[in-house]
């Protein structure tokens, strides 16, 4: 419910996701979020991010899933749209899980994730494993190999190097004329601040210097 430029950062996540997803839902429990877009509650609570992707692969009737933590507000709408596409593309090569490494570190809690993934979803929280990245290594393996595929090729990791593919190629191919779809001069300043959570009093007095970048 903090507020970034005048917008909670819970709306300013939802905002971006309206414009790449069909149905937006907000994965929690608590009712005033409920504001913002309608809500799924967590099946087992006090399990972290992975109970909330497991409600939502429960709720969902999609195949495809973009999930997005609330605190990431410079991520540019257009790199969520090129990466969905990306990844859509990706999955006759047997991808079902996608997530960014940035700077050599895992961002597992921005994720797209392929409903079939679930079965293995709701064995970890049975297991009581509830940590995002050696799941989706495990998960990548098995669907891989389940089609008879690489090993390698279920998950999707793209390591980000402020990605000069992205710069080259995102407003191409398709016909959406919205501004969100061209990055501005403030975003591409901001790339530092693109895959940055605000976690802290100080990385959010940061952020409130960069908030001319924020496509919301």
């Amino acid at each position: 419910m903090l507020e970034l430029a005048g917008k909670p950062l819970a709306l300013h996540a939802v905002v971006k996701l309206r414009r790449v997803c069909k149905e937006v839902h907000i994965l929690s429990n608590r009712p005033e979020l409920g504001a913002f877009a309608p809500l799924v509650a967590d099946l087992h609570e006090a399990c972290g991010p992975l109970s909330g992707i497991e409600a939502a692969l429960e709720h969902t009737k999609f195949d495809w899933n973009l999930f997005m933590p609330v605190d990431m507000p410079f991520l540019p709408s257009a790199l969520l749209d090129w990466w969905v596409r990306l990844v859509q593309q990706r999955q006759m090569d047997g991808a079902r899980v996608a997530i960014f490494t940035v700077g050599g570190y895992p961002q597992p809690a921005l994720c797209l994730l392929r409903r079939d993934v679930k079965p293995y979803v709701k064995l970890a929280m049975r297991r009581g494993e509830f940590k995002l990245f050696p799941l989706f290594e495990e998960m990548g393996r098995g669907l891989a190999e389940g089609q008879r595929l690489p090993s390698n090729t279920g998950l999707l990791n793209w390591v980000w190097r402020e990605d000069k593919e992205f710069s080259a190629t995102h407003g191409q191919g398709h016909d959406k004329t919205e501004s969100w779809c061209e990055l501005t001069e403030a975003q591409q300043r901001s790339r530092h601040l693109w895959f940055a959570n605000l976690n802290t009093a100080e990385e959010f007095a940061e952020a409130e210097r960069y908030v001319h970048a924020l496509d919301t």
